[in-house]
């Protein structure tokens, strides 16, 4: 006898990054150190890999949520949540996507219910892959190109300065409260409360 099955999951929390040492703390990884920091307030890590992701998971009330760490660079991130969500059979409207932002400030947060991708090719992927723009992210500012001529990639995948690192902290500890506020009341509360 066959049952549908309902998903193991109630929610995927995706923190966008690059895999690896040289890219750790870089403006690019704003997403990993969020869900870092997540696994650290909710005393879970991150010790498996699947779905070309290192997964890791947590329950909130009597929500049971899923987090990913893509492996597979920025530019690919679709491919892990694609794989993720489709196995689990967890709807767009229940992902959350942590990304980098350059047109915010160091310590900005935007959350956005959904919409393109902002130039962000991680979350253009995501889109593309999953064929919808209806995915909540919450977008931390790293701060724009220092000058028109510097080089988008070297400036993303550069290291925060020390004068950034408390904004920094401050906006990454903020959207995991945000997550939190999301998954236990809304996106609208969670905006009303971390957009900054």
């Amino acid at each position: 006898m066959f049952f549908k099955s309902k998903s193991t999951y109630d929610w995927l929390i995706v923190g966008l990054g690059n895999p690896g040492i040289t890219y750790e703390n870089t403006r690019h990884n704003v997403g990993f150190i969020t869900v870092d920091k997540l696994a650290q307030k909710e005393n879970f890590s991150f010790n498996k890999i699947k779905f070309s992701a290192k997964i890791g998971e947590y329950k909130l009330k009597d929500s049971r949520i899923l987090v990913i760490k893509p492996e597979t660079y920025m530019n690919n991130s679709g491919k892990a949540v694609l794989e993720a969500s489709s196995f689990y059979k967890i709807p767009s409207d229940r992902i959350i996507v942590i990304q980098d932002d350059i047109s915010l400030v160091v310590g900005k947060l935007r959350i956005r219910r959904k919409g393109s991708d902002g130039g962000q090719k991680g979350m253009r992927d995501i889109i593309e892959l999953l064929g919808t723009d209806n995915i909540a992210r919450i977008k931390i500012g790293v701060g724009a190109k220092p000058h028109p001529d510097y080089n988008l990639a070297d400036w993303v995948l550069s290291k925060f300065k020390a004068e950034e690192k408390e904004p920094l902290n401050n906006a990454c500890d903020n959207a995991v409260l945000a997550i939190k506020e999301i998954i236990t009341r809304s996106i609208d509360s969670a905006m009303n409360k971390y957009n900054s």
